[in-house]
């Protein structure tokens, strides 16, 4: 039977893992992205789900989160939130991209 310092260590290992393998994939993605002066970040309204992962990341202050009204009758929530680019602030780093659990929020030609 597996102990419990047995099944921490082996859980600890594969955290580590994945955190390792998961970081490789954005390494390849963000080299593969379009971005500098040339471009910018877009959001897909409908992809959003307001997290406000992307502003924490943006060091330019080029994402701001708005609300809007809910499009479904059955949930009633208080706020519901959106980010949006600031397309003149916006440098083209591609690190809200890398940053959105989403994929909400794309590189675009400027």
């Amino acid at each position: 039977m597996t102990s419990s310092d047995e099944l921490k260590r082996r859980r600890k290992e594969e955290a580590k893992r994945i955190r390792t393998s998961l970081n490789r994939q954005r390494g390849v993605q963000h080299a593969s992205l379009k971005g500098g002066d040339s471009a910018v970040a877009f959001v897909k309204e409908e992809l959003c789900i307001g997290c406000d992962q992307c502003t924490i990341v943006c060091d330019d202050g080029a994402i701001e989160i708005y609300k809007v009204a809910m499009r479904s009758p059955l949930i009633n929530v208080d706020s519901n939130q959106k980010a949006k680019i600031i397309r003149d602030a916006c440098t083209g780093c591609r690190l809200c991209v890398l940053a959105c659990p989403t994929d909400a929020i794309s590189m675009i030609d400027r």
